[in-house]
């Protein structure tokens, strides 16, 4: 009787017929013979077993026998590679395979065709010398198989297949995972200044390829260490072993720089990354060296894995220097394609926001040393341009209970500069307020007061570095905005509903209440919030038709007609009060604008900084605004030498309006007060589109343009036509290009190099811990996403990938070539 591990064959050896398919290529015939095979079976007993079946002992010899192993198992599909059985030895891969998938607990199942060559490997169909390089598996589904050649009669084989159960688990051997196993946390350790990215590179993951010969001396064996005495010699760890490494490695790698005995380098980082480098070019995931091999032994790979063990973020950060270098706002999903692209392997999604983070830091300075830099800086930029404001708040450290004086934590600052406050005298007289987050290692917030010249150029004139938006950072940087730059009374600030600059701009002794200063709500924010209700773009659409209205009478009709959608609507919108978000009730004080502009300031201004570490950031404002301020300038400057008065803006708007002022009809009834009617017909004059009253001295119409934007409508050029006088009295000083050019006259002086700073004395700043980002799994985002991050349908669809126009994701060049293969092209 058979024993408990004994098994059962099927052999086939008449008429074989070899086709391919997706797990090989198998050999069927219509009369197969039954073996039993057991761990005691020596070669020599199958050979005769084998001859004795088929009546052929003494006549036939055999010649070799091929064992359909499998390799890897990628969801249900199990691949095969072609193993030859030639001694003892080489017959107990058969017995251990099997064993591994017994032992999985899965179930077994009978197998009726024979595959003499795996579809994971491109090796011909011939008798192998070696067990090609093994994928993971994920789980198995079908079973090895042998085939023997009988010397003598060409073509003729005989396979043996045997049962395989659904599930493998090759637990790593113990004694061998300290020298073989890699560590988990070996991988991708930062220092202290970059989050960990534990859990993205586990060692175990990896294919493991190792070699040994057989005791033919010819036959290798498929990876499985329980006996192996081995010496892990990774290619980053052991930098100077790599002349003979790179010498072995010579053959079959053409276009690949090898290493080479002598070979240089500046220092150890630089050697590191040429090992490295070279090790992902080669695809390889690690080297060991042999130093004894005890026997034969199988293991099948339990996963798959697109990602390179020495693609860690630091070599990363080396590849994406100069794309962080040229724009520090560069999209993540950017550079993981295109250091996807270029290694050959694909990273996680936080490895490359580490990287990204690590070179910024060096570009930049380090992330916790920028803080200790702002007081310096505090002082630098007071030398180098007197009249500078800068307010560095700090909050104390304590340890143990007790008050570390030596040390302090960030907490707020307040900045801006001489020719911003200048610059603020000759703009508009309203400022928008609004905050935008950081990123980078620490969170934050950057506050910024944004004003707006008469070309309709936006300016910033004045910032806040703060924990986040509450009651007591708004009121930080509103006070010191109206004590050092808004000094003007009856200015309007225009902002969001936050209740913490409600709370702000409602103190008593803050300075901004009426007739002081008075206030109006953003109504994208406004409608982002009624679009919380009310779904639907129409609705939303009628809420901000009704907003931008110039006159109560077209207030009315898009109010009716919301009305007459949903009443609720209404109901909704007198909750507010009408001078805070419609126009035709700001008394002109808006000038026509509804939104507060942070995103078009953030995208053409200040591009870049929320990336950068603080001292870099508050350094960045500087830079760009003298950039803004030297562009800008001799803009006005060129425009005044041609003899224009006007801005562009000005210019534009008064040339729309003259061609439509061809088709009234103007009626004079108080020459001394230039008081008018205005009749608006068709071009042919046969019917009349309305009349309005036009005061030249008060410099309002019935329209609505004249008060709301100040600067004549077409009404008003009707009756400055009629009467023979020039418009220009009759428009505002801001759109004059004298006062554009005010804005900025005065320039920025260069700054002092910082090893002239004043010294500082004073605690060490460091920043708070608290507002750290998560050490562990994918960054997020801090922004809350709403309505108002709806992309606009008229707006030209961008790639996903590289975010640029003209191409998506599938034709993106970003994408190079396939991610998971690390071969040499």
């Amino acid at each position: 009787m058979a024993s408990e591990d004994s098994f059962l064959v099927l052999v086939h050896h008449r008429g074989s017929i070899k086709r391919k398919t997706r797990s090989g290529v198998k050999f069927t015939d219509k009369d197969p013979l039954c073996i039993v095979l057991s761990p005691t079976t020596s070669y020599d007993a199958l050979v005769s077993s084998v001859l004795v079946k088929l009546g052929l002992e003494g006549v036939k010899r055999v010649k070799k026998f091929f064992y359909r192993i499998p390799t890897t198992v990628l969801h249900d599909t199990v691949k095969y590679d072609c193993f030859t059985i030639g001694s003892d030895e080489d017959l107990q891969v058969l017995f251990l395979s099997r064993r591994q998938f017994s032992e999985s607990g899965g179930s077994n199942r009978n197998a009726n065709t024979i595959a003499t060559v795996a579809g994971s490997s491109s090796r011909p169909a011939v008798a192998s010398t070696s067990v090609p390089v093994y994928e993971p598996a994920i789980q198995p589904a079908a079973s090895p198989s042998f085939a023997v050649d009988l010397s003598g009669n060409v073509g003729e084989e005989v396979g043996y297949g045997e049962h395989l159960p659904a599930e493998v688990q090759c637990p790593p051997p113990a004694g061998v995972g300290e020298g073989l196993c890699d560590d988990p946390d070996d991988d991708d350790v930062e220092p202290d200044m970059i989050a960990d990215d534990s859990g993205d590179d586990v060692g175990a993951s990896n294919p493991i390829r190792v070699t040994g010969g057989s005791s033919s001396g010819t036959q290798q064996y498929p990876p499985h260490f329980s006996s192996l005495d081995l010496h892990a010699m990774r290619q980053d760890d052991y930098p100077g072993q790599l002349a003979g490494f790179g010498a072995r490695d010579t053959e079959g790698s053409a276009g690949m720089t090898e290493f080479q005995v002598g070979q240089q380098f500046p220092d150890k980082d630089e050697a590191l990354l040429s090992v490295k480098t070279y090790s992902i070019r080669r695809g390889r995931k690690g080297i060991w060296e042999v130093k004894r091999y005890n026997g034969p032994h199988t293991c099948l790979a339990t996963s798959i894995s697109s990602d390179h063990r020495s693609l860690d973020y630091h070599v990363i950060a080396t590849f994406i220097m100069p794309m962080v270098r040229a724009d520090a706002s560069v999209n993540i999903k950017v550079l993981l394609n295109a250091t996807a692209a270029h290694f050959g392997f694909r990273p996680t999604y936080r490895r490359v926001w580490m990287a990204k983070q690590k070179a910024v830091a060096i570009i930049y300075r380090d992330w916790d040393e920028s803080y200790n830099e702002l007081p310096r800086w505090v002082l630098g930029v007071q030398l180098t341009m007197p009249g500078t404001v800068a307010v560095l708040k700090t909050c104390p450290v304590r340890v143990g209970g007790q008050e570390d004086e030596s040390h302090a934590y960030f907490h707020r600052m307040f900045w801006t500069f001489p020719p911003c406050i200048e610059a603020f005298r000759h703009c508009k007289p309203l400022v928008s307020i609004d905050g935008t987050h950081l990123y980078g290692k620490y969170g934050g917030t950057l506050l910024v007061a944004i004003a707006q010249d008469g070309n309709s150029n936006i300016l910033p004139v004045a910032f806040a570095l703060v924990e986040g938006e509450n009651a007591e950072s708004w009121s930080f940087f509103l006070s010191h905005l109206r004590q050092h730059v808004t000094t003007q009374p009856g200015l309007l600030v225009i902002s969001d509903r936050h209740n913490g600059i409600k709370a702000a701009l409602e103190a008593p002794d803050g300075g901004w209440l009426p007739p002081a200063a008075f206030r109006a709500f953003c109504i994208r924010h406004v409608a982002v919030n009624f679009a919380l209700t009310f779904k639907g773009k129409d609705a939303r659409r009628l809420l901000v038709n009704a907003a931008y209205a110039k006159t109560e009478v077209e207030f009315d009709y898009w109010f009716d007609i919301m009305r007459s959608e949903n009443p609720a609507m209404c109901d909704w919108a007198n909750r507010i009060e009408y001078s805070l978000w419609t126009q035709y009730c700001d008394q002109g004080r808006r000038f026509g604008h509804m939104t507060t502009n942070i995103s078009e300031c953030v995208n053409s201004i200040l591009k870049g900084v929320r990336n950068l570490p603080v001292c870099s950031l508050v350094k960045a404002t500087y830079g760009r605004l003298v950039e803004l301020f030297v562009r800008k300038g001799r803009e006005a400057e060129a425009q005044m030498g041609t003899g224009q008065q006007f801005s562009q803006y000005l210019v534009k708007c008064i040339e729309a309006n003259l061609k439509t002022a061809r088709c009234f009809t103007v009626t004079v009834y108080d020459r001394d007060n230039s008081e008018y009617t205005v009749a608006e017909t068709t071009p042919t004059g046969s019917f009349s589109l309305g009349s309005y009253r036009v005061s030249l001295g008060s410099q309002t119409c019935d329209c609505g343009y004249f008060q709301a934007l100040h600067f004549p409508c077409p009404h008003a050029l009707a009756c400055c036509a009629y009467s023979r006088l020039t418009w220009q009295p009759y428009v505002h000083q801001v759109y004059r290009l004298s006062s554009v050019f005010g804005v900025y006259h005065m320039g920025f002086t260069p700054p002092i190099p910082e090893g002239f700073w004043p010294p500082y004395v004073g605690p060490t700043v460091i920043p708070d811990p608290s507002m750290r980002r998560a050490r562990e799994g994918r960054p997020r985002s801090t922004r809350i996403r709403t309505n108002m991050d709806e992309a606009d349908p008229n707006r030209p669809k961008r790639c996903g990938l590289c975010r640029q126009p003209g191409h998506t994701r599938r034709s993106c060049p970003q994408a190079g070539r396939p991610i998971g293969t690390g071969g040499n092209e």
